[in-house]
């Protein structure tokens, strides 16, 4: 397990880019004033010693030296000890609509990142319970089992998105009967099931029933809406740019609303309470204050408990390849020269 003292460090390494764009633009107007002075052939004549080489694996060295102390500042820290921690919660799934009418921009930017939103401001008012994620479009699809490394559970989130199912549609159903298998202790009284979706159910029929097995088996269904009632068309982008908008087969646009009587009938059935996500701030402070009114059950959890310093090796390194630029010569290197690994002797 690694950790990072000083992420703010990072930005420096867009220093990096910047000096090789510099060192281009000082080649070609080095070589052009030299061709204002003499041809090539002369040039090289003059200055047969001279390595085109050497400027090259000097910049390599002074990038790589800057790199180094950067990530020194930076500070990494490895986890060297694994011990197992007590610790009271929660088992909480989140599943997440992906279908394409998440896209709607209804809600800004649109409503998949809205929901993205939502869960990772909940995670970050969670203490100590253990979570999981769940992406569904027309079929539901894991994608984090329950844990508790919320740094992981929101990598995934972001990476989630609506090309990442190939099955399109919207079935709630699915989703209920996947969370249903994440809960993996059954001395767990707290199972909570949070749907974050826009309403869309291509599965009426079954979603209800879905939700009567679920509650059975002891999980409170919460669902969160994000839309706006009135609807909006899904745009159809390339390159971030709209094109065009997402038609019917009679040619119409479709207008995709926040269907909340389908989210509220599936939390009244589960036990739980629709919320409206419209307002990201309301809707996690009442979802923080439901789960602390619930019962936490104590469990096992293994952690990082201790961390050591690694700057010191970034640091080494750092300083080696900033000697090396300095002491580095422009001059070719006479050994090499005989080698001539990078044809810089001319053929006599």
């Amino acid at each position: 397990m690694v950790q990072f003292d000083e992420k703010l460090y990072f930005y420096f390494l867009g220093i990096v880019p910047i000096i090789i764009i510099l060192f281009i633009l000082q080649q070609f107007w080095k070589r052009s004033k030299q061709r204002e002075f003499a041809d090539l052939t002369l040039l090289k004549k003059l200055a047969p010693n001279k390595s085109s080489f050497k400027s090259v694996l000097k910049l390599v060295c002074f990038i790589l030296g800057l790199s180094f102390l950067i990530l020194a500042l930076v500070n990494p820290k490895i986890g060297t000890k694994l011990e197992t921690v007590k610790r009271e919660g929660v088992d909480i799934v989140f599943a997440v609509d992906v279908s394409k009418s998440m896209l709607a921009e209804d809600i800004a930017p649109n409503r998949l990142e809205k929901a993205k939103r939502l869960v990772s401001e909940i995670i970050n008012q969670l203490a100590s319970d253990r979570i999981g994620i769940i992406a569904y479009a027309g079929q539901a699809y894991p994608q984090l089992p329950i844990t508790t490394d919320y740094g992981a559970a929101k990598m995934f989130l972001q990476s989630m998105n609506t090309d990442m199912l190939s099955s399109q549609g919207t079935a709630i159903n699915s989703a209920i009967d996947l969370a249903t298998t994440y809960y993996n202790d059954s001395e767990q009284t707290n199972r909570v099931l949070f749907i974050i979706s826009d309403g869309e159910d291509h599965s009426e029929g079954s979603t209800l029933s879905a939700v009567q097995e679920a509650t059975q088996n002891g999980i409170q269904i919460f669902t969160i809406g994000v839309g706006k009632p009135k609807g909006a068309p899904i745009p159809i982008k390339r390159r971030g740019v709209v094109e065009s908008l997402k038609r019917n087969a009679e040619g119409e646009v479709v207008i995709t609303k926040l269907n909340e009587p389908v989210l509220a009938a599936i939390a009244d059935e589960g036990n739980g309470a629709y919320i409206n996500g419209a307002n990201t701030e309301d809707a996690v402070e009442y979802i923080k204050e439901t789960l602390n009114q619930m019962d936490k059950k104590e469990f096992e959890a293994k952690q990082f408990a201790e961390y050591k310093d690694q700057f010191q090796w970034f640091l080494g390194l750092g300083l080696l390849f900033l000697f090396l630029d300095i002491f580095l010569l422009d001059r070719k290197t006479q050994w090499l020269k005989k080698l001539n690994l990078f044809n810089e002797r001319e053929n006599e």
